[in-house]
Parts: C-alpha cells; structure tokens; sequence
C-alpha cells in the first residue's frame, strides 16, 4: 500500500523529455517547429499543449509551450554538449534553477515547467511512497511490460517473456536478474505476512 502523504507525486502530472521531444520530432536542431499534443491523466484531465521550437546553431535554441486552460505560457532555453563519442546532447534549462536536464515536471496543482529540484520536499517520486513490496511489484511490471512491447507480447500472458529477436543476450539476462531479485523481495513480504496470519491463529 501507498504511504499517505500530502505532497504532490511526479508522475501524476505532465512532464517534457527532450529525449523523447526530439525523437518524436517536436524539437529538431537547425529547424523551427510548432505542433501541438493532448495530455490525458486522471489527475490533470486533459490539457491541450501547444509546441514552437527553434534551434539555429549548434549550442542554443528555445522551447516554448503554451497550454490554455491553466493559462500557461513558458519559454524554455536549449542548450547543447558534445557527447564522447560525436554529435550533441541537447538539454533543456531550467529556468528556476539555472541546470542542465533532460526532464521537466509540472506536478498537480502546478502551473509551469522546472526541473525535479525546483520542486524540492512539495513533490516526491510515486516509488518514494510505496513500501518495499510495492515498489518490488512495480519493478515487476515495468519489466514486463518493456519486454512485451519490445516483444509483441500481451503482459498480462506473461510474467516475462522470451527474449525480443533484437535485444542483446547480455541486455536481457540483466533485466531477469533485476526481475528475480524484486520477486525475491516480493515472496519475502508474502511469507512474512503469511507467518503473522498464523502467529494470530
């Protein structure tokens, strides 16, 4: 079970991923770009967003996002690093606390965009408020569920499923040995709950 608590969970908000930002093509070096997505969750209800970015060299650009129904309108600073091995790494800036990072959150209740540490103690991480059983369970089911859809696979078919036809042996036994160790976790907290029952009786 969840641990009660009165601050805001991360994920139960929206968030911006220049990672995903760019692959998904919304931001693109040397381009400018406007588009636009729908955000649906329980918590926010459904926010429609508004894109417009612009990258003119190779160390700078902006991203501005406008949602109208929380009267929102931030413009977001790019900004770019050389990787190790050739091209860049684009970040965004957060404009609260002046870092380099690759996610924004914007929490429930929340009206802009900053980084995890902008939002310092007034919001936590879900898996920060879930016992040790639970976050087991959900290390669990993000397994699976990467594997199957790599997989073309139904989760709920699987506990986990064979190997993707294009994921790496080394890759893949990595991830069953995570899964293995959070089920251990998971059949401790059962036994231990099973020899509280019995204690009782």
């Amino acid at each position: 079970m969840p641990r009660p608590t009165s601050r805001a969970r991360l994920e139960y908000g929206v968030k911006l991923n220049i990672n995903r930002l760019i692959q998904s093509g919304v931001i693109e070096p040397g381009a400018h770009i406007q588009s636009g997505t729908i955000w649906r969750n329980t918590y926010c209800g459904e926010l429609t967003a508004k894109f417009e970015a612009k990258i003119s060299n190779t160390e700078e650009g902006w991203f501005r996002i406008r949602i109208a129904d929380i009267h929102l309108d931030q413009r977001i600073t790019l900004v770019s690093c050389p990787r190790h091995f050739g091209g860049r790494q684009w970040y965004f800036m957060c404009p609260y606390v002046n870092r380099r990072v690759s996610v924004l959150w914007m929490p429930p209740g929340a009206r802009y965009f900053a980084c995890r540490q902008r939002w310092g103690r007034r919001a936590v991480y879900l898996s920060q408020c879930l016992s040790r059983e639970d976050r087991a369970e959900r290390g669990k089911t993000k397994i699976n569920s990467r594997l199957c859809s790599l997989a073309g696979f139904n989760p709920d078919d699987w506990n986990y499923p064979p190997k993707p036809k294009w994921m790496r042996w080394q890759t893949y036994n990595r991830l069953i040995e995570k899964f293995d160790r959070y089920d251990e976790v998971s059949d401790a907290a059962s036994w231990a709950r099973l020899a509280k029952m019995l204690e009782r009786d």
